[in-house]
């Protein structure tokens, strides 16, 4: 039977409930203890899949193709495990499941109400994901903050899992925020006492607190949130602002959180051993030669839009033993600026995105690096924009366009997929999820990978139009990457270039800052001109 951890936030949100929800898997991994992990969104969306990445930021891709929170980015990366959609529920699934199952007849008439109908939907899910994985420990973190409305439901249930499940198998986190005061030079804990109290009003007393700051707290401020809030001094946790997010885990762990859970929850596991995180950690923070690498988007203003991409140029500037400098440029603001822009820059990347907006400034950037013979990585649009490119040089044509952006081109050489056509419904609609890549012999990419096969995840609505494969490839466009019946193109690389590869699927998810991605690797050596075999990663290229 397994045993749950639940992780709430306090005093405001964005204050790291994701991170350290990671962190607490990585340092019961390191015990050998397996771990599962789900996070609870409020929110009335079904997924994150249609809301706007100013609003939620990066939409992060399961194996199995849900479209989810990109906590569940943090998880994988740090735990190393691969979730599904089970691992990410929301408010919008919760109320339709519930639903449903009234318009059905299944409650036998009954009034539906939020207690017990709405919260026990919650808690089957939650053990759900516990029987699949078949974990010893669940963390579950509950999304937003304690005295949103909407969130009543979820902290409602998992106040219930302790009764259910018994006390010794349950055990409350909570992160709070400290915040600081320049007049009076301190860090006050009001904010994170009100927080507490809010929780013990719904009958959920706190087993730890992890209390974040971008100061160190002093013994008597630790002291004072121990007596208001009732939690064991020990169990007031200091989490200062780090250098990285990577030396999250080794805090907490030096601060004894690890022998705490294991003590609390009862648990027979092996010695702590983080020796090689600790290594990788401090190989991140020792100064190192950087590799500045220009990244063209359309949500520049918001990075958490791109935080997969971002983590996945670290991991493999990383394996290069290079910092990475990322120039963030907006793509609409780059029309007729690219050499003033990415004169200096070492690679160029353009990631995923939607709409119109700013791909001129896109399809600039691929043409500086075709001409200028810069190392270009493009990622799903980042794709589209390379082929679009090169198709307006080999046809001599403005003319050349997706069909997402110009419905009448004359040479739409990105189209809307074959399944995709007469689709209305937007949320869950797209290709998404895990699917095979073969890799064409003697390519970079085949190179890069060191396999014949890979398989990558999804997230899309259009294609390359295979109308123009063939003039393409004639003028030097290499298909290095195809799905199994050779129908879609799924990779594609400049003949006369000396690194110019794009993929329509997105690499990012599936990068571990131990384990770099092969195309990330490949990007970064050709930028600092050093050489990483994608043989030598220890993704699962093959299978997930």
């Amino acid at each position: 039977m397994s045993k749950y951890i639940f992780i709430t936030g306090g005093v405001l949100s964005s204050v790291g409930k994701g991170i350290s929800v990671a962190s607490i898997g990585r340092i019961l991994k390191s015990r050998s203890i397996s771990v599962s992990v789900q996070k609870l969104d409020p929110y009335l969306n079904v997924d994150p899949g249609t809301m706007s990445p100013y609003q939620h930021g990066e939409v992060f891709v399961t194996k199995d193709g849900a479209e989810t929170d990109l906590d569940l980015g943090h998880y994988e990366r740090f735990i190393g495990i691969e979730l599904t959609q089970a691992s990410n529920v929301t408010s919008g699934q919760v109320y339709s499941s519930v639903l449903a199952q009234e318009r059905r007849g299944d409650f036998l008439g009954g009034t539906i109400q939020v207690v017990p109908h709405v919260t026990n939907e919650i808690k089957r899910r939650i053990r759900e994901v516990a029987e699949m994985s078949r974990a010893e420990l669940m963390l579950v973190e509950v999304g937003g903050t304690v005295g949103d409305i909407e969130g009543q439901p979820f902290l409602e249930s998992i106040r219930q899992m302790r009764k259910d499940e018994g006390r010794d198998n349950v055990l409350y986190i909570h992160v709070t925020f400290l915040p600081y005061v320049a007049a009076t030079d301190e860090l006050k804990t009001k904010p994170t006492q009100h927080s507490v109290n809010e929780l013990r009003r719904i009958g959920i007393q706190p087993d730890v607190i992890l209390a974040r700051s971008d100061k160190q707290i002093s013994e008597e401020t630790q002291d004072k949130i121990s007596l208001f809030c009732d939690v064991d001094r020990e169990a007031v946790i200091s989490l200062v602002t780090s250098e990285t997010i990577y030396e999250v885990p080794l805090l907490l762990e030096d601060a004894g959180l690890g022998e705490i859970i294991v003590g609390r929850l009862g648990l027979r596991t092996d010695k702590s051993d983080l020796e090689e995180w600790r290594e990788m950690v401090a190989r991140l923070q020792a100064p190192k030669e950087p590799v500045v690498i220009g990244l063209i988007g359309k949500y520049v203003g918001h990075r958490d839009a791109y935080y997969s991409v971002r983590e996945a140029l670290r991991h493999a500037a990383l394996a290069h033993n290079r910092e990475v400098r990322i120039e963030w440029l907006d793509s609409e603001e780059l029309d007729g600026m690219t050499n003033d822009k990415l004169g200096h820059v070492q690679g160029i990347i353009v990631p995923g995105g939607f709409g119109c907006r700013g791909i001129e400034g896109m399809i600039e950037a691929a043409r500086f690096a075709r001409e200028r013979e810069v190392p270009y990585l493009g990622l799903c649009l980042g794709m589209q924009v390379m082929v679009i490119e090169f198709g307006r040089h080999v046809f001599g044509t403005e003319n050349v366009n997706s069909t997402e952006f110009d419905a009448g081109s004359a040479y739409p050489v990105i189209d809307l997929a074959p399944d995709q056509r007469g689709i209305e419904q937007k949320g869950g609609t797209m290709r998404l999820g895990t699917y095979p890549c073969h890799l064409v012999a003697g390519t970079t990419a085949a190179r890069i990978y060191g396999s014949e096969i890979a398989c990558e995840r999804h997230r899309h609505r259009y294609e390359f139009n295979n109308r123009f494969r063939q003039p393409l490839e004639e003028a030097g466009l290499v298909a290095s990457g195809l799905s199994p019946d050779g129908r879609l193109v799924e990779l594609t690389e400049l003949r006369n270039h000396p690194w110019m590869v794009a993929c329509q699927f997105h690499p990012e998810f599936k990068s571990r800052p131990d384990s770099p991605h092969p195309l990330f690797l490949g990007f970064i050596g050709a930028a600092t001109k050093t050489l990483v075999e994608g043989a030598q990663t220890s993704l699962p290229l093959n299978g997930e």
